[in-house]
């Protein structure tokens, strides 16, 4: 299987997201900052990369009129 290299930010930003997911918790960007440890800033770079490397995808408020704001979640590694 092809591992794909992330930067130590990059990792930093996907453990987030999936201990967020492990407990049951929604995935959106000022959540994965605070569990990462960076601010809110810093993680939109991570995550654009992390989805372009296939790792996580963006989703959208999937309730008509409530907008939290696109939430990121991890794809399962096989």
């Amino acid at each position: 299987m092809h591992r794909v290299q992330l930067s130590d930010v990059e990792q930093r930003v996907y453990q987030a997201v999936t201990a967020l997911e492990a407990r049951g918790q929604v995935p959106y960007p000022d959540l994965i900052a605070e569990e990462s440890g960076l601010t809110e800033e810093q993680v939109h770079a991570p995550l654009h990369q992390l989805t372009e490397k296939g790792l996580l995808h963006r989703e959208d408020s999937p309730m008509a009129g409530l907008d939290f704001g696109p939430r990121f979640c991890a794809r399962q590694m096989a």
